[in-house]
């Protein structure tokens, strides 16, 4: 769980966010309600008295006792300074009628003859015979009790005696009715207090939720808006880790992958449009070649036979020409597919080798190349893989030496095979024109070439050692180059030797 803001929920999971408002909802209502009777309290007594204060406005008896309090102390006063008067009819009268507006009144007792009950004909009233003994307490008497069990009162004990040595009490009794006035106001006022507090506190989760998740899930709509109109050229803010900030780095990882995708798309169509351009320039040429030598066959320029011969046999390697790169045009989108059909199998590396030095021999002999040829295998040495697709990568890499050769030295390419350990490492070198430091990480990219001039001696689809990259890879091995400008160049690669594994002995236990 990770805090950043509380405030604005920042970085708060959806599941903590929910759990925080239901203990907002659940507690909060009540601390404040319990302030706000806290606070009232200390309104109307000291900060000494709050807890006391407190119970006063939570249990009935209490609350009896406050409402008469100070009536109850002055009657006290007055019985030690003249308790004559509490036998005083007319002031008795007097008395009551004060103590009936608070909800209390008075019943005087002289022996045991009651001379005063000022709620008689009251709804609820005590029965004389459920007072009191005078002298039942050794301290002021009070306690509830009930008025025909109707509602609860408090009973207040005042024993006095006269000069004559007449005895008697004088009771306060407080109803329930000197409170109803303050409870109201009390139920009223928590009413208020409840419906401040839930709205307050409604308010306070909503600008929290708002200000914690709408403004996320505003951006992540306008990035969604954006990536179905194409725009992918953004940054959705993925920091935090909850729910919605997942929600964002899903959304950032699919608009990188499509951006990525979109970026492939365009550098395919671009490939696209390169491998075309090329193909219909290295086409171009030989096809104007073929045309002007047959024009020159039909015109009787070629009016010897030896002429003839000639005419023919360039129209002839004008046309392989244009096989070879229709060739390579067809396996270059098999490999975009991955579809390139290969048959492997065992090859002898002595045997295999040979035959393709013989094969290009005759070639190069032609093209004026001298070819020299080094195995330095064992007679048994095997190897796994498809000769046909050997077969082309020997020629492409040779084909490309031969097009780069220099036109003012002997041209040579020698061909070595080594044992390197499990390995079988050819190396094909010439004394071609090199290729610049520059230049050399990027050989292998398709389209790539060293030759930005596109001269028709050296011509091609620029896919050619892109294909042998590929088909050397596919054979579990690997191709690189070491080049010298006006001095040569060697293409490496290795293949991986066969080696058969003994069969296991069985092992009888």
């Amino acid at each position: 769980m990770a805090f950043y803001d509380f405030v604005t929920g920042e970085y708060m999971k959806l599941k903590h966010r929910l759990i925080i408002s239901f203990c907002i909802i659940l507690f909060v209502p009540i601390i404040v309600a319990w302030i706000l009777l806290y606070g009232a309290t200390l309104l109307k007594q000291n900060a000494a008295d709050a807890f006391q204060n407190f119970d006063y406005l939570t249990s009935s008896l209490p609350m009896l006792s406050k409402s008469t309090e100070e009536e109850y102390a002055d009657l006290c006063r007055l019985g030690e300074e003249d308790p004559a008067i509490f036998l005083d009819e007319e002031w008795l009268e007097e008395k009551n009628a004060q103590l009936k507006e608070q909800g209390a009144y008075l019943i005087a007792r002289r022996g045991d003859e009651i001379i005063l009950n000022g709620d008689a004909g009251g709804e609820a009233e005590i029965s004389p015979d459920k007072l009191p003994d005078y002298g039942d307490n050794d301290q002021t008497y009070q306690t509830a009790v009930y008025l025909e069990g109707i509602e609860p009162a408090l009973l207040r004990q005042i024993d006095f005696t006269l000069t004559d040595g007449t005895k008697g009490t004088l009771f306060l009794v407080t109803t329930s009715r000197s409170i109803l006035p303050e409870v109201k106001r009390l139920i009223i006022n928590l009413i208020i207090a409840v419906a401040l507090i839930l709205v307050f506190t409604a308010a306070v989760l909503v600008i929290w939720t708002y200000s914690g998740i709408v403004p996320k899930i505003r951006q992540l709509v306008e990035a969604a808006r954006k990536m179905r109109d194409g725009n992918l050229d953004f940054v959705i803010e993925t920091k935090g880790n909850d729910e919605i900030s997942e929600l964002a780095e899903a959304l950032e990882d699919m608009r990188q992958r499509l951006a990525s995708n979109a970026q492939d798309k365009l550098d395919s169509e671009q490939e696209q449009k390169a491998l075309i351009s090329n193909i219909a320039h290295d086409l171009k040429t030989p096809i104007t070649a073929i045309k002007g030598y047959a024009e020159g066959i039909l015109d009787g320029v070629a009016d010897t036979p030896d002429k003839q011969e000639r005419y023919l046999r360039t129209i002839y390697n004008k046309a392989n020409e244009m096989n070879t790169l229709i060739n390579e045009l067809t396996l270059y989108s098999k490999i975009d597919t991955n579809k390139i059909p290969y048959n492997f199998q065992k090859l002898n590396v002595k045997e295999y080798f040979m035959d393709c030095v013989e094969d290009l021999g005759l070639d190069l002999e032609n093209q004026h190349v001298y070819l020299s040829y080094f195995n330095y295998v064992e007679e048994d040495v095997q190897i796994i893989a498809d000769p046909e697709q050997l077969s082309r990568v020997i020629n492409n890499i040779v084909g490309n030496s031969v097009k780069y050769m220099r036109a003012d030295d002997t041209n040579r390419i020698s061909i070595r095979v080594k044992d390197v350990g499990d390995f079988v490492q050819v190396e094909i070198e010439d004394n071609g024109k090199g290729i610049a430091q520059r230049d050399l990480p990027y050989i292998f990219d398709r389209f790539f070439r060293a030759d930005a001039s596109r001269n028709s001696a050296a011509g091609g689809s620029g896919i050619g050692l892109s294909i042998v990259k590929k088909i050397i890879e596919d054979h579990g091995g690997k191709i690189w180059a070491t080049s010298k400008e006006d001095v040569g160049t060697v293409m490496y690669f290795v293949l991986r030797k066969y080696q058969e594994v003994p069969n296991e002995q069985s092992i009888d236990y």
